[in-house]
């Protein structure tokens, strides 16, 4: 294995918080690994995002340290302030891409139309945490909460709580001592939403 450069090693080193708060964030969220020149620049706006905080916590650091000193700022300490900053910021976009907070604000104001979430498919169903009927490929309606659900539609499985199949006249059969089914996304051909009533 050839050895790295010293300059590749300091690039290493360099990138390592916007690679650490990168891995945070699709590590919280289920939106797919980009490319590998993607996932560099994203590299790069977290370490620049970093490298901007870090004065700050520095100061922040040194000013609760004429208090109740723990060790002199050094190599050392930077590291380990960037290490948790970054930290700081991957599970911070990942909250706000999990709830859809930044996205939200920004369509309130009409500046897009998009959502945070990684499909259409995604945000639908983490958005309605309400009873749903699966229609699947055979004709059999299942009706139950989904308790899990797959991030993409082509793959992954529902687990389904409560579950009970669902007559042609609409008529519920429960299946009682069973705890869930799990169902293949690729066997669901759509979802039907149930609609919460007032009293639920």
């Amino acid at each position: 294995m050839p050895e790295l450069s010293k300059e590749t090693a300091a690039l290493l080193h360099y990138l390592l918080p916007g690679l650490l708060a990168a891995w945070v964030f699709y590590g919280l969220t289920s939106h797919k690994k980009p490319s590998q020149f993607e996932r560099v620049i994203q590299a790069l706006i977290f370490t620049f995002l970093v490298q901007a905080l870090l004065p700050i916590a520095q100061w922040l650091l040194e000013s609760v340290g004429t208090r109740l000193a723990i060790r002199p700022w050094d190599n050392i300490s930077e590291t380990l302030t960037s290490a948790f900053i970054a930290v700081f910021l991957g599970a911070s976009f990942a909250i706000l891409a999990n709830k859809d907070s930044f996205h939200k604000s920004m369509r309130a104001i009409g500046f897009t139309t998009r959502t945070s979430h990684p499909s259409e498919w995604h945000g639908v169903l983490s958005e309605r945490q309400n009873y749903v009927v699966l229609h699947l490929s055979d004709e059999r309606r299942l009706s139950g909460y989904p308790q899990v659900w797959p991030s993409e539609y082509e793959k992954g499985h529902f687990f389904i709580v409560q579950p009970a199949w669902l007559s042609e006249e609409g008529e519920q059969t429960l299946l009682k001592g069973i705890e869930g089914f799990l169902i293949n996304a690729k066997d669901v051909k759509w979802v039907e939403f149930i609609e919460k009533r007032k009293e639920e």
